[in-house]
């Protein structure tokens, strides 16, 4: 099993067995903080637990000296060892101590229980199996099937990913694309009895999206911001081995660039990683430069191709797991992969910021329906101020409806996606009819800005962008770290009104204006939001990539998932933010079945 994860942890391996054999415990360590073979695990605390740990306790510097006040000592300099203090200290509510990312697990030889915690937005993977008899765990679902369990698809969810492009399921947050084997979901605690075989999974966080500060002023909540944001990259630079970051030339990883720069840090070096795309309209490499330039970063660039991306194929899907809805995730994969080439082992990285923030067009609706419904939509001139900024987004009847009516919105807005799916035409009608009968789509509870901020943060969009970031950064031994997902600053974001987000036409106002004068204005006011992504059209008119999805086309053919009319259609090339990408979704799909 470790060994099937060697790419995460490639300084070392550990194994221990405790003493009646009920369980074992093994891990492979990427050392970053305390190098020392005293950090290394599992790791022991006062002849009682053992610890697994992967990710980063950011304040456990805090949360020691807290500790120290009463009375623990400690032989390391590592947080994992803060992790087995603090849960002697305060058992499970430990993890509401915690600002970090990081799957666990803790083994109690005194009570004979295992104990594991996720953060809160799933940053870190837990992914695990439990037939009533053994439970099996591992930070990816490789490290399950070394142990001897064969993976199911979880057809279903293959459904909901030929019809909507998405792997997961909003009502139950464990699935994953394998029917026996779940994920632990963010945000929660799992305690499991192996002598009464009990296993109970519960949750530890969440956010309150209706508690809104009405009466904060706009330099109190600019003000607010910069010092929460200021003091997450902060943390997030404490290492003992070098950090770099990564750089798209967008408003989200030029802004933690600046804040990362301006503070600096022992191991920060000044360098920063970005994909390029010659020749694309939307390359983003003027951007960077802009920006690496202000900073004095060192930049380090890779052109990526549909070369690329052929010869990577195979090796980019053993690492992802599942499935993925477009080639973006690719140059993520590529700029860690240059990272590790630079010997810079953590990469600061600006995602999460779009979720919180209402940084993607599709939130205009939502906000606008919001002002709608407080009668206040014409007199704010939202709409007609996003339109000269360029925004293609309209209001129309149906908006309205959803404003007034939001539940029944919801339920004709699950039927259309049920009928949509039902009707799509390359799909046999045996495969349809044994999968729909319940539909996997769902949507936002509260029908304004704040409501959809929080479904596609915590329930539905987020955590599958931070598992391809994971796997791509731990599939080169590197760590990524998120400083827009510091929870503290996640909740302060969620209690203030929706005018912080979107205000006269702009998308995360509140970030762009605590920039004005960190970032050129170029950056921080930049119109065209292009998020990540590669020439994925042209990639998909490349001949071998056509052979390549034809020969997808044909195992879903044979497992009798596709007609076999569909090998007679030409693969139909499409961009990656394109909503009807089914030649890429097969192409997707046909690795993982």
């Amino acid at each position: 099993m470790t060994d099937t994860l060697s790419h995460r942890g490639p300084d070392g391996t550990g194994y221990w067995e405790n003493p009646e054999g009920e369980v074992l415990l093994g891990h492979r360590r990427l050392s970053i903080l305390d190098l020392s073979n005293a950090a290394s695990q599992p790791m022991h605390f006062r002849n009682r637990y053992t610890i697994i740990h992967n990710g980063e306790i950011y304040n456990y510097k805090e949360i020691r000296e807290e500790l120290e006040k009463q009375g623990y000592s400690f032989k390391t300099q590592s947080d994992t060892e803060v992790i087995l203090a603090a849960y002697d200290h305060w058992e499970d509510e430990c993890v509401e101590h915690f600002d970090g990312m990081f799957a666990f697990a803790i083994w109690d030889e005194e009570l004979k229980e295992l104990f594991a915690a996720r953060d809160r937005f799933g940053e870190k993977p837990f992914y695990y199996f439990f037939d009533g008899h053994a439970f099996i765990f591992g930070s990816e679902i490789k490290a399950i099937l070394a142990a001897g369990i064969k993976k199911q698809a979880n057809l279903q969810l293959l459904f909901n990913f030929l019809t909507i492009g998405y792997v997961d399921n909003p009502e139950r947050p464990e699935e994953t694309f394998y029917t026996n084997i779940n994920k632990l979901p963010p945000a929660s605690l799992l305690y499991y009895n192996p002598a009464g075989r009990e296993l109970s999974v519960e949750k530890y966080w969440d956010i309150d999206i209706n508690n809104s500060n009405k009466k904060i002023t706009d330099t109190e909540a600019v003000e607010k911001f910069n010092s929460l944001f200021t003091e997450s990259v902060r943390k997030r630079l404490r290492s003992d081995v070098s950090i770099g970051t990564s750089l798209s030339g967008g408003l989200d990883s030029s802004s933690v660039a600046a804040i990362a720069a301006v503070q600096g840090a022992h191991h920060f070096l000044p360098k920063a990683f970005t994909a390029v795309f010659p020749g694309f309209e939307k390359d983003e490499s003027v951007f960077s430069k802009q920006v690496a330039d202000a900073f004095h970063l060192e930049q380090f660039t890779t052109a990526v191709t549909a070369d690329d991306l052929l010869k990577n194929w195979d090796k980019l899907c053993y690492h992802q797991e599942e499935p993925f809805g477009s080639a973006s995730v690719f140059p993520q994969f590529k700029v860690y992969e240059l990272a590790k080439q630079h010997h810079t082992t953590v990469l600061l990285d600006g995602q999460g910021a779009d979720e919180i923030l209402a940084g993607y067009s599709k939130y205009y609706k939502w906000y606008w329906q919001e002002l709608f419904v407080k009668r206040k939509l014409v007199s704010s001139g939202e709409i007609k101020a996003a339109q000269k900024l360029g925004v293609q987004e309209s209001f129309t009847v149906k908006n309205i409806m959803a404003a007034l009516f939001p539940d029944f919105a919801a339920v004709i807005l699950e039927r259309q996606y049920l009928l949509k799916a039902l009707r799509q035409e390359d799909l046999t009608r045996d495969f349809i009819k044994l999968q729909s009968k319940e539909a996997y789509y769902s949507t936002p509870s509260n029908f304004n800005l704040n409501g959809a901020l929080y479904f596609n943060t915590c329930l539905h969009g987020l955590e599958e962008l931070l598992r391809y970031a994971d796997r791509n950064a731990m599939a080169h031994g590197c760590e990524v770290r998120l400083p827009f997902l510091d929870h503290k600053l996640v909740e302060f974001v969620f209690s203030l009104p929706s005018h912080f987000k979107i205000r006269q036409g702009w998308t995360k106002w509140l970030l762009r204006t605590s920039m004005n004068e960190k970032l050129p204005a170029s950056i921080a006011w930049r119109k065209d939001k292009v998020g990540f992504e590669p020439p994925q059209q042209q990639w998909m008119q490349d001949k071998k990539m056509q052979d390549l999805i034809h020969e997808a086309k044909k195992k879903m053919v044979n497992e009798k998932i596709l007609k076999q009319d569909v090998l007679s259609k030409p693969v139909r090339p499409l961009g990656s933010t394109a909503a009807d990408n089914y030649d890429w979704r097969y192409l997707s799909a046909a690795a993982f079945t």
